[in-house]
Parts: structure tokens; sequence; C-alpha cells
């Protein structure tokens, strides 16, 4: 064991062994050459959606009274309420409520999400030419959310990026969700690539756990939620979209890492 390395989950031949996983030097990925592939989240990450969510929430917490009829804040949401899955929001938004209530809420809330989202959902800066850039070098790749299928699938579609990804895992249907590695565990042996060559994009905290837990460096998005929540939960650096200079940076220099080795055609 390396003195002060971290330990992280490695899923090997389909068993949970443990290996050092060193930190990285800021705001590189070069020590992932050569690069086999590239996990998104999707709210948050392939689209700036907390707007919507919150909206949603908003709208219909202030329907059923919660918090006295004060509406929550987009403070509140993104502490207690965004990058978790379904089960853990009904439990912490209703802890009085039987389950069977609770999950009626949460399946009228994304509803409403759905319907706002069919006007207002955009991709982030960026996304589709780091997408090409992806196809380009035949990089695999997959969709990794916490959200209920119905909204994965809605949001691929509304991006265009329903064939794009070789592979979607949503936590809900795993037998841990984020902030859990469960999700990513399954997005590496699925996809029969390496952690030590396989990098994250999050935006959240609990998923940015979720990656870190798994092995994986994550590069985080500060689409939303704030950027010391994302640093203080093991991202490796942060961005403001797709067409920041810091990543644009990092994946030159994993290019030509990857050239140098020899290992790869950048």
């Amino acid at each position: 064991m390396i003195q002060g390395a971290r330990v992280h989950p490695y899923l090997v031949d389909c068993t949970l062994k443990y290996v050092a996983f060193e930190p990285m030097s800021k705001c590189s990925l070069s020590e992932l050459s050569p690069l086999e592939a590239i996990l998104f989240d999707i709210d948050g990450t392939l689209c700036d959606s907390d707007p919507i969510h919150y909206h949603a929430y908003r709208e219909l917490l202030l329907e059923v009274g919660f918090n006295g009829g004060v509406p929550i804040t987009e403070d509140f949401y993104a502490k207690n309420i965004s990058g978790k899955h379904n089960e853990v929001i009904g439990s912490l938004l209703f802890p009085d409520w039987d389950h069977e209530k609770a999950m009626k809420f949460m399946d009228d809330k994304e509803a409403t999400f759905r319907r706002l989202a069919s006007e207002q959902l955009k991709a982030v800066n960026g996304l589709h030419k780091l997408c090409k850039w992806i196809e380009d070098r035949g990089l695999k790749r997959a969709a990794v959310s916490n959200a209920p299928r119905a909204n994965a699938e809605f949001m691929l579609s509304m991006l265009g990026l329903s064939d794009f990804f070789q592979l979607v895992v949503l936590g809900p249907e795993c037998d841990r969700a984020k902030p859990f590695p469960d999700p990513y565990l399954k997005a590496l042996r699925d996809l029969k690539v390496s952690p030590d060559h396989t990098f994250v994009f999050e935006d959240s905290a609990s998923g940015v756990k979720a990656g870190v837990a798994a092995g994986m460096p994550v590069v985080g998005l500060t689409t939303r939620n704030p950027e010391q929540l994302l640093i203080d939960a093991g991202a490796t650096f942060l961005i403001k979209d797709y067409e920041d200079p810091k990543l644009l940076a990092a994946l030159g220099e994993l290019e030509r890492a990857s050239a140098t080795s020899g290992k790869v055609d950048a």
C-alpha cells in the first residue's frame, strides 16, 4: 500500500477488490492514459435541469403546505434534494407520510418536471462538441443517474443523445443509488473498462462521492451546486461547462500522454 493513498473499490472480473488510488495532480487526467471510457451523470451534467426540478418542487410543496406554506429556497434544494434519488427525498421531505403517499407526490413532481422541461431543457454549453470528440476516438460511454427511468429517457431524447450512450445505469435500479458507488461500478463492469482508464462528469456532491468511491477521478460541473460542496466531496477539479479551458487543457494533455506512450493513436 502506498503511504497516504486513498483506498477505493475496484471491479475486476466481477469481483470487488481494493487497490491504492493516488490523488491526481490538479486539473490533470493524464494518468488515465490510455483513456477507455467517460461516464456522465444526466441532471445538471448533460443539461441545466436543476432550476426546472427546483421550480417543480417549489410549486408542488406549496400545494401540500410543506414548511408551513413557506416556499423552499434554492439553498435548501441544493443541500437536501439535488443529486438524491426519490426514495431518499420522499423520506426526508415527508418523514410522517406513509411510503405510498410520499411516492405519489414524487411521481407527480416528476410529471411536472417533464412538462416544464419539454419547453425549457437545454444542453450544457459544449456538450455536443465533446460528444463528437468522444465518438471520434471510439471511447466507451454511459449515462449514470439517480433519475427515474422515465425522466432519464426523456432528457436523453430531448438532448438528442438517446443513441449516443451505449449504456444507461440508474441508481433506483441498483441495490444502492448514489452516493454509493454501485451505479458506477455497474457501468464499469457492463462496459468492461477499468477505473484506471475512466473518468466521470458530475454536478452534485452525491454523484461526486459515488464516482470517487468507485475509484475514478470526477470532474465536477459548477452548473448550480456550490463549488465547495463538490470540492469537499472529492472532485478532481471543477469546470463551468464543456468549453472550459481547464477541461480542454486536461483532454489535450491526456491525448499527448497517450501519443507519447504509443498505446493509442491520438
